[in-house]
């Protein structure tokens, strides 16, 4: 009864499509109107990926620190190594270089060479004073500015590790970004029209070579990158996969048909991110080329039956009567699966990927309606299709593919069976190998340029990713009390023998160059005072800090006095050694701050980050396991058989193991966009299973339950579809490795590769194990033969 209602659904539908056809064609060019205008609303993302749910601990813990000091990744350094610095012609470019960005109302603050305070000891007033660390009337002198380098490197422990790197002699500048800006439009203006030409007009007039680095810079370069890669992976998509389609089918009529099908898809998916106002990522920048892909998919069935129908008959009602009522119930099926495997991503808790899998599931039903809507109203518009448009149906290598295949599924079982259980096994040893990754710049393209300047911070100042330690004494100015401070002091001691970890800061490092102040610049005096030299320093100190706009202690004590701030920097390592990290400065932090008296929270962007993707793997399993539950039910209520689920599920489990495998044997880790391979592949693998299973059920009917018969019979005829939809699949995926970002290259390669063992699983294992599952039928069958 169901199966009545079904088939009768689809065949009025056939016939509303038909007869409607300029009505459906008005109101798709409306909507693709509506959502072209909508691209409006476009823009890309000036903020970090959040890969945690916003009540996670660690985002608390986030928050409470921003809501405390602020923004923490508003820092750029400019920084270079080179001997011929010290000139007065180079010297006097620098002045002008960060005098230029001093102006800039981006900037909050500068601290560069040119401009460097030191403390001294203001005798008269019992008070420490900022003044010049250079006397600008000399610097035209070489010779000075010679005594300045010797005097920065020796004198100056204060800024060692943070403007300057005493054993390689590199030195480095720092611009503090307006924190209210940092994480809007106005940055990309300030970096790219103003700090970059101002950085090449110093680098044309000197010749030395400054290395840029810092979130801020890091961030919009990367964004910049990323903006350009969208438009090459749509063009490399489009074109692979109509040069294939075309390859395929030689005719320019259905190839032109696909692309237009394509170009209005890309046109929704874009207008779809801008209707719910979602930013540009480097996941969303990938939906585009991902819906051109798939769409090609349903073009290739749809055209495919269509041809096969008028070889048949020469009907054209008849053929694009039965392509919307036979395939498009089918398509359905295939593209509704596909849409669950990325929707799945939506139950992971994670900002970015639930508006990834919640706009690419709407796109890829959206792009199936276009297809079926568009491709039978062209054609009933259009004559019948010429005999060198149907000459690839008997194309030999097609035959013999088919052939080939014929004959392994009917005596080879055994064979297929072994190969499955060799690779599964392989596999099962590589998935052990798999590790979890993530940093901040882990899916950056290592041949930017700022990747080179990346490297240089990590070598000389061990890194340019905050981390950040937030102190909260539980007391209105606890912070100063000798006690704490000497904890903190305990604690950089801790910080400073993490070779991953760069030189720690905060109000520890302005008591300590108070010392020094105090008894005259001596930099062997450059530690904590004594608790008899303590009450003349901070009497020294707080004299200083009265009314003055120059607070040094601002950025790292609240204004209450109550909550402190310890500030490094990080290598890009990986999660198991930031792991490691964050374990050494916990058990420190436990010993040394009594849990009643203090709370230490350990934070920043780069531990957020690394602990969102270890938090995305572990929810990986979930949310596969949903999707395939999730498949599993709408294939059930499809064929109405566990054996015909249980085929289909175990034909493509396969090649996601061996996906997972070769991770592990590649060391090619999970992280964020790798992550997103399983539910796409298991998603789009599984659609060819489904369109072998409908044509199967089908053929049972009109063969009155013979298996085998019913078994060749769907294997010949979606074979075609398999094998074309599989190759442009596989090379249309295969585009993405034109991307420079590493993640990207990764999550095309994979599903690639993936969809290469599908190809294989579908054609030759999921007829098997129809023909095994069915056993017994089948050898009623063959005794029956046997007896006629």
């Amino acid at each position: 009864m169901k199966n009545a209602i079904q088939v009768g659904f689809w065949e009025k539908l056939a016939r509303i499509i038909l007869k409607n056809r300029i009505t459906i064609l008005v109101i798709l060019s409306a909507l693709t109107i509506f959502f072209g205008y909508q691209w409006k609303n476009l823009s890309m993302t000036y903020t970090e990926a959040n890969l945690l749910p916003k009540d996670h601990i660690a985002n608390k813990d986030y928050q409470k620190f921003l809501d405390k000091f602020g923004e923490e990744g508003n820092l750029i350094v400019i920084g270079f190594k080179d001997s011929k610095f010290f000139t007065p012609k180079n010297y006097a470019a620098w002045t002008e270089l960060m005098n230029g960005l001093k102006k800039a109302k981006e900037v909050d603050l500068v601290i560069s060479l040119n401009d460097l305070k030191k403390l001294e000891k203001d005798t008269i007033n019992q008070k420490f004073v900022l003044a010049p660390f250079i006397d600008e009337s000399k610097v035209l002198d070489a010779a000075y500015l010679k005594s300045v380098q010797y005097d920065l490197f020796h004198n100056l422990p204060f800024y060692e590790g943070l403007l300057f790197n005493k054993e390689s002699g590199s030195v480095r500048s720092a611009i503090y970004m307006n924190k209210a800006l940092v994480n809007t439009a106005e940055r990309k203006v300030f970096i790219l029209k103003d700090l970059v030409p101002k950085i090449n007009k110093f680098e044309k007039e000197t010749g030395i070579d400054l290395k840029v680095s810092g979130m801020p810079y890091i961030r919009t370069i990367n964004a910049d990158n990323m903006k350009g890669e969208i438009g090459l992976f749509i063009g490399a998509s489009l074109l692979t996969v109509s040069l294939i389609f075309f390859f395929f089918f030689r005719s320019f009529r259905a190839t032109f048909i696909s692309v237009c099908i394509l170009i209005v898809g890309v046109t929704w998916s874009f207008g779809t991110l801008g209707l719910f106002g979602y930013k540009i990522t480097i996941l969303t920048a990938i939906i585009p080329p991902l819906i051109i892909v798939i769409g090609i998919t349903n073009c290739i069935f749809l055209i495919n039956k269509y041809q096969q129908e008028i070889k048949i008959h020469n009907n054209q009602a008849k053929a694009l009567q039965r392509v919307i009522s036979k395939i498009g119930h089918s398509t359905f099926m295939t593209n509704l699966t596909a849409a669950i495997g990325f929707a799945t991503l939506m139950i992971t808790g994670n900002e970015l990927l639930f508006e990834f899998g919640l706009v690419t599931s709407i796109n890829v039903l959206s792009v199936y309606t276009l297809t079926l809507f568009i491709v039978p109203i062209i054609y009933s518009f259009m004559p019948l299709p010429k005999a060198k448009h149907l000459y690839h149906l008997d194309k030999t290598y097609i035959s013999t593919l088919l052939n080939t295949v014929t004959t392994i599924v009917k005596g080879k079982k055994t064979i297929v069976y072994c190969i499955y259980a060799v690779l599964f096994l392989v596999s099962l040893n590589g998935v052990r190998q798999m590790k979890v990754s993530g940093s901040l710049i882990g899916e950056m393209p290592k041949s930017a340029s700022f990747f080179k300047d990346i490297l240089f911070y990590e070598k000389e100042f061990n890194g340019v990713m905050p981390l950040e330690i937030m102190i909260d004494t539980k007391k209105k100015k606890g912070v100063m009390k000798p006690a704490t401070i000497r904890k903190m002091d305990e604690l950089q001691n801790t910080i400073s023998e993490i070779p991953e970890l760069a030189k720690p800061v905060s109000v520890v490092n302005l008591v300590k160059y108070a010392k020094q102040a105090f008894y005259n610049g001596n930099p062997e005096y450059y530690q904590l005072p004594t608790s008899q030299e303590q009450t003349f320093i901070l009497g020294y100190a707080k004299n200083a800090t009265k009314n003055s706009k120059e607070n040094l202690m601002k950025a790292y004590v609240d204004s209450t006095g109550q909550y402190a701030r310890i500030t490094t920097f990080m290598k890009d390592i990986g999660t198991d050694e930031m792991a490691k990290v964050e374990g050494k400065l916990r058990k420190k932090i436990d010993e040394i701050f009594p849990k009643d008296r203090y709370e230490v929270t350990i934070t920043g962007k780069a531990l957020v980050f690394q602990k969102g993707t270890t938090y995305l793997a572990h929810n990986l399993i979930e949310s596969l396991l949903f999707a395939i539950l999730t498949i599993a039910i709408l294939m059930l209520y499809l064929f109405r058989s566990f054996k015909m689920v249980a085929a289909s599920l175990i034909t493509n489990i396969l090649p996601l193991c061996i996906t997972s495998g070769l991770m592990g044997y590649f060391g090619i880790p999970l992280k964020p966009s790798t992550i997103l391979v399983f539910s796409i592949a298991f998603g789009i693998s599984v659609d060819n299973a489904i369109q072998f299973m409908a044509k199967y059920k089908d053929e049972l009917i009109q063969n009155k339950g013979k298996v085998k018969k019913s078994v060749f019979s769907a294997l010949r005829e979606t074979g075609v579809s398999t094998f074309y939809t599989s190759i442009v699949l596989i090379l249309g995926f295969a585009t993405f490795t034109l991307s420079s970002f590493s993640g990207t290259i990764a999550l095309g390669g994979l599903i690639s590769c993936t969809l290469v063992f599908a190809m294989f699983a579908n054609l030759v294992v999921l007829p098997s194990l129809v023909l095994t599952f069915e056993k017994k039928k089948t050898k009623k069958e063959e005794l029956e033969n046997l007896e006629k």
